[in-house]
């Protein structure tokens, strides 16, 4: 069970915090823009998966207090994946990320797909900018999104 949001600053206390899918559905798709992102991240989640990668990192606005995040940012683990078939999925399915502007998903760009991507460690994201500490979501794959 995920914990309760801090009083002050809107976020999930320091640390991972795993989450079922129906977890991450009920404790964030509160709102009709939180529910278009989850649609997205669904979509991302089938296709690693299917590649084989077993565990997801969620970060930023979207696991906040905020009603209306802009998107979410995530990091997967490479363990196991096969980046060709991924390779192959994401040129078969573009990543969700390309109507952002029209708010249908989230930050999914094709160097997401890569382990290089912007952050590829948990830890490293659990920095906020105004230099606070967060807590971060570990979804597990392989269940059903």
């Amino acid at each position: 069970m995920l914990p309760p949001f801090g009083p002050q600053t809107g976020r999930l206390p320091e640390g991972e915090h795993p989450v079922s899918w129906e977890e991450l559905v009920d404790r964030f798709g509160w709102t009709p823009r939180r529910r278009r992102l989850l649609d997205g991240l669904a979509e991302a989640v089938e296709l690693l998966a299917a590649a084989g990668c077993t565990r997801l990192w969620l970060n930023g606005s979207f696991v906040t207090a905020k009603d209306d995040p802009a998107d979410f940012d995530a990091c997967w683990d490479p363990d196991g994946v096969d980046l060709d078939a991924l390779d192959r999925s994401f040129s078969t399915s573009p990543p969700v990320g390309r109507n952002r502007r029209k708010g249908s998903a989230g930050n999914c760009s094709p160097t997401w797909w890569r382990p290089a991507a912007a952050w590829t460690s948990p830890s490293s994201s659990a920095n906020e900018r105004d230099g606070g500490r967060k807590g971060i979501v570990v979804l597990t794959l392989g269940g059903e999104p």
